[in-house]
């Protein structure tokens, strides 16, 4: 079954990366969401997609206190995804730093079992095996990425998945993952059509700004992927 996943959370009624996107996920029942986490100037863990803060400037030079109450932290982003897997992906400021605390915080709050980190740097990635062994870690692959060509660099680093961009995905590649042992997570999913096309190729989750048209499609619903997303 391909699982669902919230991009930034469900992001049609709210910001992204708040906790009201990643409740709005859960109600909508996707399967998880993914969420970006920086590490702030005096070491907390951020969930926010972009370098800089409107009004407040770049999220490392930033103290907590000084975030406006919409960015939350990552323990608290994770506790509004309770049911849900989540999809960390790392923006990699600081590697050595982030990649440790966020390992730490995930195995400390009883996620490990229900967290993949992510990341687009491979030694970030390194970086988070290095403090926790056992999570899985998913490879984040551009558009411009020949995906198949690096699956087995994937394995030789011990990375549990490969996370393309969605145009990269064709039958051969999942072929490939699934020889290679590697989940296949593709990115961001959004068309109708390439709903269906990754549904039917049985990649193993999408990450969609539509989850409720993915869930659709994914769950043979009425209407396939023409559900409002």
């Amino acid at each position: 079954m391909t699982l669902v996943l919230a991009h930034r959370g469900a992001t049609g009624s709210w910001p992204e990366n708040t906790l009201a996107a990643f409740a709005e996920a859960r109600r909508l029942g996707a399967d998880g969401v993914e969420l970006d986490v920086r590490r702030s100037a005096d070491g907390a863990l951020v969930v926010h997609h972009d370098a800089a803060v409107p009004g407040v400037g770049p999220v490392s030079s930033a103290r907590v206190r000084d975030l406006p109450e919409h960015v939350p932290l990552l323990g608290d982003a994770l506790a509004a995804c309770d049911g849900m897997v989540v999809n960390v992906e790392l923006k990699n400021e600081g590697v050595d730093a982030l990649a440790a605390e966020a390992a730490a915080t995930v195995v400390e709050l009883g996620w490990a079992s229900r967290v993949v980190v992510s990341c687009f740097d491979p030694d970030c990635l390194v970086a988070v095996r290095r403090a926790e062994p056992a999570l899985p870690l998913g490879w984040l692959l551009g558009p411009g990425a020949d995906a198949a060509a690096l699956l087995d660099e994937a394995v030789e680093r011990g990375f549990e998945g490969v996370h393309p961009f969605v145009a990269s995905v064709d039958a051969a590649l999942v072929d490939g993952a699934r020889r290679s042992g590697l989940a296949l997570r593709t990115w961001t999913v959004n068309s109708d059509g390439d709903l269906r096309a990754m549904v039917d190729l049985g990649v193993d989750a999408v990450i969609t700004d539509r989850p409720a048209a993915a869930l659709a499609v994914a769950r043979g619903g009425p209407n396939g992927g023409a559900a409002p997303g």
